[in-house]
């Protein structure tokens, strides 16, 4: 029988794990505080084990900065908290796949890592940028609240959790990067091997953020940096350079796992070049009656053409005889075709032409099935109505006011990207841990509207305060996750809406091809852990401790708050359907049927205990 740890993965232990599988002559012990023995990593023998020589003292390449070491133990360090299910601010609990989370996302990362361990496939996080006004976490909970007063702190319920970054702080660089580097390493654990992350940015930060990423996920694992125009226009009165674009960093868990990201569908009616002027200059030999060509009747000597940028060659002569050379030829050019190449595509049925008299051969080539072009560099959000005009049209246009949310993200950018990444796999999880007003799950919500998918979304978003002088505030929105929800709601509703005003008959067809549309979310909410203050872990009980103890439950927990919990400690999805049935008087809940059965009563009687064990079910927890 096991018992439950009701705390997050210890990661410091983890990652002591797998340097001991490797490097077990590294591992030694010493005493903690409290005079026990605990394993540690002896780091000049692992040094001196991955080099031939001393390596104390040498320079290398890194980047630091003040507070590193601190975020990383930070994002090591367990936490005793769980998630507490609220439905009466959910739409469609019992059946949908999607969450909403409320709390810091430093915790609810934490608290995922169990259950959702390389199984999202995509995330996509709009951080702040740092530009000096924004509110960034304040991780380091030592620090009194007077001190965060000088730095003109905000405080949730628990105080201590955001501060303005002004740059006027000595910090300005290093607090930001503390928030993120914590944040990331936690978000790479959950990406399956294949999955991606984006990451929007500006001027601020870029280069910084790119060297925290280069160090998390691999220098090697970077896809790209892509550049989205996000204005019309910028500013007249600006004096400087204006800002009209941002930058996402792309990355990859594992490189060599991601088949790309997709960019559109390759067009055979369009023709491309097989000349490049800066390849090496190669020979190919061309059949009889392979090249059309619009070169007028005549028979063309060998020798040099071209203008003298792009020099072909013609080692033999060629006849052109109603727009076909009719003769096997031999040409030298820089050509980025092998002659393997070249046949394949022939014998596939590609057409190959010749324009001009410079002789640039051209392909109209065949692609095999499930061939694609990568993602663009560049998205134009003038051209996908994916501005920062059109984010403030689709939010007045949902919510029937202005000025409700500053600087969300339009729809149409965030599915450029969800399509991307999740082209192929329509029934991935997506994350958006910096969820704000959730353009990501309105985004997801729209993209399986179009293409039937079933991808699921997980948002997580700090419950901070409107401004009580915003019109979100005035409109009964008192937090950011209000209208994060209510935003998700009345999307759903309108996308919904849309779908049923199609055909009757195209509606029908695609009710029968895929799943209903899932436009619900569970919202769970961080919280301290179920067990009273004074606790212990199940390690430390002893026979007397437990005999005198009659109850280590909060009072105001119910049975969902401890199965959410028992399901964070397992490992379970969150988003599997759960009942809850009435066996010899008891309440049992059966986790996706049989996944997992869970009894929090006390005095179970052996009939109930009998009934689940019929059930067959893969795990089973109870009170006692």
């Amino acid at each position: 029988m096991e018992k439950l740890t009701q705390e997050t993965v210890n990661f410091t232990e983890k990652n002591i794990d797998r340097i001991a599988a490797v490097f077990p002559s590294a591992i030694t012990e010493t005493k903690d505080a409290d005079g026990k023995l605990k394993r540690v990593v002896n780091f000049d023998q692992l040094k001196q084990m991955l080099s031939e020589e001393v390596v104390d003292g040498d320079e290398c390449y890194e980047f630091t900065w003040v507070g590193k070491k601190q975020s990383i133990i930070e994002g090591n360090r367990p936490i005793r908290k769980t998630l507490r299910p609220s439905k009466e601010e959910s739409k469609n609990w019992d059946n949908t796949e999607n969450l909403y989370i409320e709390g810091d996302n430093l915790d609810v990362l934490k608290l995922l890592q169990n259950s959702y361990l390389n199984k999202v496939k995509m995330i996509y996080i709009d951080p702040p940028y740092n530009t000096g006004n924004d509110f960034v976490y304040r991780d380091n909970f030592k620090v009194s609240k007077e001190d965060y007063e000088e730095e003109q702190g905000l405080f949730d319920e628990e105080e201590n959790r955001l501060f303005k970054n002004t740059e006027t702080n000595g910090r300005y660089h290093s607090d930001w990067c503390s928030m993120m580097y914590p944040r990331l390493q936690l978000a790479r654990n959950l990406l399956t091997d294949d999955g991606v992350i984006f990451i929007s940015i500006d001027d601020n930060e870029v280069h910084n953020l790119r060297k925290i990423c280069d160090e998390v996920f691999g220098e090697e694992n970077l896809l790209g940096v892509v550049t989205w125009t996000k204005k019309r226009k910028g500013s007249f009165l600006s004096k400087g350079i204006i800002s009209l674009t941002e930058y996402l960093l792309v990355y990859a868990k594992d490189k060599s796992k991601n088949i790309g990201i997709y960019g559109g569908e390759p067009d055979s009616n369009e023709s491309q070049p097989i000349i490049k002027r800066t390849n090496r200059i190669s020979e190919l030999k061309i059949p009889a009656n392979t090249i059309n060509t619009k070169l007028e009747d005549d028979i063309y000597e060998k020798g040099l053409y071209g203008d003298g940028i792009n020099p072909i060659e013609l080692i033999d002569d060629i006849e052109v005889k109603d727009g076909l050379i009719v003769n096997e030829f031999r040409i030298k050019a820089p050509f980025i075709w092998s002659q393997s190449m070249f046949d394949e595509q022939l014998n596939l049925g590609a057409k190959y032409v010749i324009n001009t008299k410079n002789l640039q051969i051209r392909v109209y080539r065949i692609y095999e099935e499930g061939s694609f072009k990568g993602f663009g560099s560049l998205i134009n959000g003038v051209e996908i109505k994916g501005t920062n005009e059109d984010a403030y049209e689709e939010l007045e246009k949902i919510f029937g006011f202005k000025k409700l949310f500053d600087y969300s993200k339009p729809t149409n950018f965030i599915k450029e990207l969800l399509n991307g990444a999740l082209h192929f796999d329509k029934k991935s999880i997506v994350l958006d841990f910096f969820s704000g007003s959730a353009t990501t799950a309105h985004a997801v919500m729209q993209l399986n509207a179009e293409d039937g998918g079933n991808r699921k979304f997980i948002m997580v978003q700090l419950p901070e305060e409107t401004d009580p002088k915003s019109e979100a505030y005035k409109a009964g929105y008192k937090n950011i996750c209000e209208i994060g929800k209510e935003r998700i709601r009345r999307a759903g509703k309108k996308i919904e809406e849309e779908l049923k005003e199609k055909s009757k008959e195209e509606y029908l067809f695609a009710e029968k091809e895929r799943k209903p549309l899932d436009t619900g979310f569970r919202v769970l909410k961080v919280d301290s852990t179920n067990m009273k203050d004074v606790y212990y872990s199940p390690s430390q009980y002893n026979q007397q401790m437990l005999l005198e103890l009659e109850s280590n439950i909060k009072d105001d927990r119910t049975d969902i708050d401890l199965l959410y919990g028992v399901l964070l400690d397992w490992g379970v999805p969150l988003s599997l359907p759960h009942i809850t049935e009435k066996i010899g008087g008891k309440d049992v809940h059966f986790v996706n049927d049989t996944d997992l059965v869970a009894c929090f009563e006390e005095h179970v009687p052996e009939e109930v205990i009998r009934e689940i064990a019929r059930r067959k079910p893969l795990r089973v927890v109870s009170f006692s």
